[in-house]
């Protein structure tokens, strides 16, 4: 006791008279491991994501390849700034013309709120908060701006959407049945097709539609919706809206606990809405689904000894327990991996077994918050947590290359859905479920920072020697946590340690909790660039044209406000083969006010090459004037300048590399703004 008391008395006399956040001591080398994981594209990461390193090269990895896949997913809007998509490109059944859909909002902005720029997560919370969310799926993303505030500390980022939040949850009476006190929701609507209540209500026959229940997931997304907007609505100062929320969400909870609890199967399972001649209403299903835990990853769970008993479901390789995951469905359903839809030759979604990155989140997420704050924890250990966030990591590689897929076979971990869609699908996390769990980051709403590393004693098979993350936001500040079982990795003793704004605040010779106050600061401020080459929708302005390759859908997408450099999804315009000069045009379709331009140039050694140089001309009285030059750089941001100026139309002229076609990726015309 006084070896912590001494560490949070130095605590808050390092941070109680902290009017800003100094520079952060840096002891990770960030332009090297950014450079090595990011190549040409590091400098858009160097400032904004947490650094990590750990003793198990695989897990850092996936950890980086992650913050690649956030990147690429951030869809610029223009004027309406940016937002966070779930398939990189185009499917039939987003919202248009922006390509959102708000059933995977809570893995977004759960993944976001650990940047440094606080404008991507921003952005998109403020668009799905006035008129970007249309219900398609469910969704808990009230929750989840609760806990991007429990990060960043800014109060003001959250109350603003409290009425919307309140609108929205309203609407839901839609899927709420009086008589039994809770929603329920067809599975594709839950974004989870061919359930065992939509087989089981279709005979077996299909499973795409229908299949109505009182769903475990549903209602945990519910009551945690409702006990966000409660606590913001506390926060706001509006005690009669909170007691109201606060006293749905307990009944909700009560409710679900007593009626999706099935004491037969001793887990959360569905109760049929429908009924048919195949299912009764009521009835539970007849088998375990991993969507059963999801009362955990929400905190809604009892802790006692008889609900804690379902994990052990997901340890029996008769039930939930894959070789290489967690099925969705335990292997003596009857439709367990039956396959009933195809795109042509090639097999499409289905939640009746796959291992699917989106649940096995949830499902890695309850579990920290079992063995974190349960006292009941079953059969669940830290050994066996850290096993499975292994496992887990694992199913990003395809060979040595990282390329996350739809779903998985839950024996052999391949791929089954593997569409030209399907390639680093952003519907799942894994930055949050390595800063919540192995590092142990428990965000909390007071001035509090709580560490709590969900790692094994040293000696486990599963256990991490070390680690080390810095340049973590955390209530205004910046902070940095390292462990050192030995202290012979990073040389300044055993232990755990916690740094605040480069100072160290704490520390522990071994694993466990150590809890210290930090003083909150003003949040940072956000900067917003706007793009004004970005064509929403085709055939309006802004509208492009190009020396060769004049295809409509080929001029789209390099202005289709999207950036990434992944081979296996090509995206942009390519121009023809040639030596000889190549251009790329803009016409806003009215002047606008620039002073820099974006190109991101994709090279992949062989077809495509980056061109020897590239200049940005404005088109005046007549003719093409030039505005600025530069090197193009390949698979990264060639980023040009020049004094403010009105435009109507720009253009990149481009020099090819030793006559290969260039693939101009984006092209960004922007108007710089200061930080708001």
């Amino acid at each position: 006791m006084v070896l912590r008391r001494t560490a949070l008395s130095l605590a808050a006399a390092l941070l109680a008279g902290a009017a800003s956040a100094p520079a952060v001591a840096q002891q990770l080398d960030h332009q090297q491991i950014a450079a090595e994981h990011f190549g040409n594209d590091a400098p858009w990461y160097h400032d904004r994501i947490p650094f990590f390193e750990s003793a198990d090269p695989r897990l850092d990895a996936v950890y980086y390849y992650r913050w690649s896949i956030f990147r690429a997913h951030q869809r610029d809007l223009g004027e309406q700034g940016y937002i966070t998509t779930e398939f990189a490109d185009d499917v039939s059944w987003q919202r248009e013309p922006y390509a959102s859909l708000n059933d995977a909002t809570g893995f977004h902005i759960a993944e976001g709120r650990w940047l440094n720029d606080r404008r991507f997560t921003d952005d998109y919370i403020n668009f799905m908060y006035h008129g970007g969310n249309n219900r398609h799926f469910t969704d808990y993303m009230a929750d989840s701006v609760w806990g991007r505030y429990l990060v960043d500390g800014d109060g003001m980022a959250v109350r603003r959407h409290l009425p919307v939040m309140q609108y929205n949850y309203g609407l839901w009476e839609d899927h709420y049945d009086w008589s039994k006190r809770l929603y329920y929701i067809e599975p594709l609507l839950d974004a989870t097709e061919y359930t065992v209540s939509s087989i089981d209500a279709s005979g077996g026959e299909d499973g795409f539609r229908g299949g109505d229940s009182f769903r475990p997931s549903i209602n945990s997304y519910m009551v945690a919706n409702a006990r966000a907007i409660s606590r913001i609505a506390d926060m706001a100062g509006d005690q009669a809206l909170s007691a109201q929320f606060a006293e749905r969400a307990d009944q909700l909870q009560q409710r679900m606990i007593a009626d999706l609890w099935n004491p037969a199967l001793g887990h959360f399972t569905d109760r049929y809405k429908v009924d048919n001649e195949h299912v009764d209403y009521w009835d539970f299903i007849r088998a375990r689904e991993l969507a059963g835990y999801l009362p955990w990853t929400f905190d809604l769970a009892p802790d006692d000894a008889k609900h804690a008993s379902a994990w052990s479901h997901l340890l029996n390789p008769a039930s939930l327990k894959g070789e290489a995951g967690m099925r969705t469905v335990e292997k003596p359903y009857e439709y367990y991996m039956k396959q009933y839809r195809y795109l042509g030759d090639a097999p499409e979604c289905q939640w009746n077994g796959p291992i699917w990155p989106y649940q096995t989140t949830q499902v890695l997420t309850g579990m920290a918050n079992l063995l974190d704050h349960y006292d009941h924890t079953g059969p669940i250990t830290r050994s066996e947590y850290m096993r499975l966030l292994r496992e887990y990591a694992e199913l990003h590689y395809q060979g040595d290359l990282l390329d996350l897929e739809e779903d998985y076979h839950p024996e052999t971990g391949k791929p089954i859905v593997g569409l030209d869609r399907s390639h680093h699908y952003f519907h799942s996390g894994f930055i949050d479920l390595i800063l919540t769990g192995p590092v142990g980051i428990r965000p909390r709403a007071d001035d509090m920072l709580e560490i709590n590393p969900l790692l094994p004693d040293a000696g486990d098979a599963q256990a991490l020697d070390w680690f080390r993350v810095e340049d973590v936001p955390y209530h205004g500040r910046r902070i940095a946590v390292a462990w050192d079982a030995d202290g012979s990795h990073y040389g300044k003793g055993r232990g755990l340690s916690i740094e605040v704004d480069g100072q160290e605040v704490a520390r522990r010779a071994t694993l466990g909790r150590l809890t210290v106050p930090v003083t909150r600061a003003e949040a940072a401020p956000i900067r917003r660039d706007i793009n004004r080459a970005v064509q929403l929708v085709r055939g309006d302005f802004p509208m492009a044209s190009a020396s060769s390759n004049t295809e409509a859908e080929a001029l789209h997408d390099a202005i289709d406000g999207r950036t990434w450099f992944y081979p296996e999804l090509p995206n942009g315009w390519d121009s023809a083969p040639s030596t000889g000069e190549q251009w790329y045009a803009v016409d806003f379709g009215k002047p606008v006010r620039v002073d820099r331009a974006e190109l991101a140039f994709f090279d992949d050694g062989a077809t495509f090459a980056a061109p020897s140089a590239v200049a940005i001309e404005y088109w005046q009285d007549g003719r093409w004037h030039p505005l600025a030059r530069g090197a193009a750089v390949p698979n990264g941001i060639t980023d040009l300048q020049w004094s403010s100026r009105d435009v109507t139309r720009l253009r990149a002229v481009m020099k090819p590399t030793g006559g290969r076609a260039i693939r101009l990726a984006e092209f960004k015309a922007l108007t710089s703004d200061q930080a708001d």
